[in-house]
């Protein structure tokens, strides 16, 4: 059995990663802390702790696990929560000694990077996309740390590809929503137009994402890569509605006062802003969760440990 490594694996999303995965992988969980030795992991899974943002302890933790593959998931995961500078060399350094330690080890990279990489999000004010949908090769025009953090963590991805020749992905999700507990789905953000504007009202489930990271992985170590050695790419990972169920073009004129020129969003459709095609055809994925079941569904959360 292969062995992956994950950063950040018991964080909120990342757990759900290393819950997907561990059916099919030995996982090793790379965190800030150990969850300590009184503790039974699940199945295929181990703890490692690391703070990440130190090169030898980046380095070491690579070295001593050798993984096949390895899933970079730890970051400060939002601006705000954190002093600017400190939410950017956080985010930069980890990934810069985590993928720099996997290329020396000749293991293929899959990351989180984030919509936030376009630069909506925190922009005053929010501009509209140059295109819609938004695909992956819209320009990154971040203001903001975290932004600017993963289009940092995107080009190291691309110059660790180059230099070692491995493949790379870098996954953007958009806002990631938990089942039962879907925030986007708050009354702040139904009833405000405005609230969920910044990201164009787009979202997705926690477990579509670890889908994606699970295809990502699965083709990185196969005999048929549709990501070549010394390849990297990146791609979307959004619900394929918005969060309040309307027609896009409706909340964009309202919100914005008008759409892109280079628009093929039709009328009516209450599709997301972002295009998922090229997650759908390098890795066969598709978002399957959506707020209409998910936001008041019952489902136990990942805890990683026996139960």
């Amino acid at each position: 059995m292969d062995t992956v490594l994950v950063t950040g694996g018991r964080g909120a999303s990342g757990r759900w990663v290393v819950d997907r995965i561990a059916g099919e992988y030995d996982v090793v969980v790379a965190d800030y802390d150990h969850p300590g030795l009184g503790v039974d992991p699940a199945p295929n899974v181990s703890f490692r702790a690391a703070d990440l943002a130190d090169r030898g302890e980046a380095l070491d933790v690579v070295s001593a696990v050798d993984p096949d593959a390895v899933v970079h998931w730890a970051a400060i995961p939002v601006a705000g929560t954190h002093p600017e500078g400190r939410v950017f060399e956080t985010n930069a350094l980890a990934v810069h000694n985590v993928l720099t330690a996997a290329g020396r080890a000749d293991a293929p990279v899959v990351q989180a990077s984030s919509d936030g990489a376009y630069g909506f999000f925190f922009a005053d004010p929010t501009p509209l996309p140059d295109e819609l949908p938004v695909t992956e090769e819209h320009p990154r025009r971040p203001e903001d740390p975290y932004g600017l953090s993963k289009v940092t963590a995107e080009e190291n991805a691309a110059a660790v590809a180059r230099r070692h020749g491995v493949p790379a992905v870098s996954i953007r999700p958009s806002w990631i929503q938990y089942p039962g507990a879907y925030a986007c789905r708050e009354a702040e953000y139904v009833e405000d137009l405005a609230a969920g504007a910044g990201n164009f009202w787009s979202y997705v489930d926690a477990r579509d994402v670890a889908g994606l990271v699970d295809a990502a992985v699965a083709d990185l170590l196969g005999n048929d890569p549709a990501v070549e050695p010394g390849d990297h790419e990146a791609v979307n990972c959004v619900a394929a509605d918005n969060a309040l169920g309307r027609p896009l073009l409706d909340l964009l004129r309202e919100a914005y006062g008008g759409v892109p020129d280079d628009c093929a969003v039709a009328e009516g459709d209450d599709r997301g802003a972002y295009a998922i095609e090229k997650a759908r055809r390098l890795f066969g994925w598709e978002p399957t969760r959506s707020w209409r079941e998910a936001a008041e569904e019952t489902v136990e959360e990942p805890t990683l440990f026996e139960r």
